[in-house]
């Protein structure tokens, strides 16, 4: 009887424990819910990387993290190179991660509720709403049905083709190799099995094409293929407001882009005029979208140009992708914003629609808090990393921060304290900017009656 008595009581406890743990989790934001899923990903993943069977080589704990945060976040930097350090199994870990930190974990986990129960609990549905900046309009449930099929559709096509012209190529083990790179585009992690990316497939055409599709694909967003098949189900009558600005943005940054490293870009010059133009079209591509390949080495731009990459990857992805950055249509909010304001207009206004005030203040919000986070993380790495030039750390900066990827190649010779800190910003960059912001601020209970204080501009 006692050993049953104290059976019952350690039953009675684990069941308070777990009670205890559902309440504490059902109180967090979903910002901090969000924050906290991910660095579970995080941690699971550098645990499993850290395995003796997932490691070619001996590597430190340190860059086991590093890694696992970049598969997570989707940016693509790295301290080892994937394809000699890990494993299959360790590829097979990476790769895991990649399509969870893409497809974002919440979206998983509701779709395997959705197919259990076709409910989704309202903790679900509110973090679904903040990873992907879902509006109002868009029920979570609907949403996350259509982006686990369209992504498997996209990926599969992606493998398939790819297969093919790396099996013509002679690539060492083209269908692993097809599935890894496909997914990794679309959910523009930029990770690679090949040591200098896509530089030895720069005038390959093919490749260029199908790389660039799924990429654009997955950092246009899932609002896109949702207001589509509405349209084309007859749902609604036209595309909405969000769809236009995403595609407007888009293809204004890739054309505009493409044209400028076109004419300035030195290193693209001897090239003739269809490698030159594929070149240029992929490297703007890749940090427009955050996807991270390249087909030329990025140390060996020019100042002029980088200035452009520095621009694309702060503005990043469209919501509701798997890119990073500060978003198109937060861009589209700024630039109505200064325009109105020079015109002397009360009410913001861009492509003819008034922005929601709401829309606005985010907008400007994660701009104010990128810039500040950027700031603070670029002082910081000029301290640790005090042999890195200026133009380094802010690329590196700005790519952590965006998931973008691409590195001048400070990444390998970061020292512990700057990896540390650039996984702090693609952490950061992973669940929004803004988002992370509010994940780590305290909540605001304060009621307190408002007075006459009017600030002066």
């Amino acid at each position: 009887m006692p050993e049953q008595d104290s059976s019952d009581g350690w039953s009675r406890d684990m069941r308070r424990t777990q009670a205890s743990a559902r309440f504490a989790i059902l109180r967090l934001s979903p910002a901090k819910l969000l924050l906290l899923g991910y660095s579970s990903y995080i941690i699971i993943g550098w645990l499993l990387l850290s395995l003796p069977i997932a490691q070619a080589v001996d590597l430190d704990a340190i860059d086991n993290l590093f890694i696992a945060t970049s598969a997570v976040s989707t940016t693509g930097l790295v301290t080892v190179d994937p394809g000699t350090s890990y494993t299959f199994f360790g590829q097979i870990i990476i790769l895991l991660l990649i399509q969870i930190g893409g497809l974002g974990y919440m979206t998983l986990g509701s779709f395997i509720v959705l197919s259990v129960s076709n409910n989704l609990g309202r903790l679900r549905e509110q973090a679904t709403q903040r990873a992907f900046n879902l509006p109002e309009t868009i029920k979570p449930k609907q949403f996350v049905k259509s982006v686990v099929v369209f992504t498997l559709i996209c990926e599969t096509i992606g493998a398939v083709a790819l297969y093919l012209m790396f099996a013509a190529s002679g690539v060492e083990n083209p269908v692993w190799s097809a599935i890894f790179h496909s997914i990794s585009a679309f959910c523009t992690a930029g990770f690679s099995l090949n040591s200098t990316s896509f530089e030895a497939f720069s005038s390959d055409v093919g490749v260029n094409l199908v790389i660039s599709a799924l990429s654009i694909l997955g950092a246009m967003g899932f609002l896109i293929v949702l207001d589509v098949s509405r349209t084309l189900t007859g749902k609604t009558s036209h595309l909405g407001f969000t769809t236009k600005i995403i595609v407007r943005m888009t293809m204004l940054f890739l054309l505009v882009g493409t044209a400028l490293f076109f004419v300035i870009e030195p290193s693209v010059q001897s090239l003739d005029p269809t490698d030159r133009l594929l070149a240029s079209f992929f490297q703007v591509m890749t940090a427009s979208t955050t996807v991270g390949f390249n087909t030329l080495p990025i140390s060996g731009l020019s100042a002029s140009i980088l200035l452009v990459l520095f621009f694309l990857m702060i503005i990043g992805a469209s919501p509701a992708g798997t890119g990073g950055g500060l978003k198109t249509t937060s861009f589209a909010a700024l630039v109505g914003l200064v325009r109105s304001t020079l015109k002397g207009r009360d009410r913001i206004r861009f492509f003819k629609r008034q922005i929601p005030l709401g829309q606005l203040q985010n907008a400007t919000a994660a701009f104010s808090y990128y810039i500040c986070l950027a700031t603070i993380a670029a002082f910081l790495l000029f301290l640790t990393e005090p042999g890195a030039t200026f133009e380094h750390v802010l690329f590196e900066v700005f790519s952590a921060m965006g998931t973008v990827g691409l590195s001048m190649g400070l990444t390998g010779e970061l020292s512990e304290l700057g990896k540390l800190l650039i996984i702090i910003l693609m952490t950061a960059g992973r669940i929004g900017i803004l988002t992370f912001g509010i994940a780590l601020a305290s909540r605001d209970e304060s009621r307190a009656e408002e007075e006459d204080n009017e600030l002066v501009l």
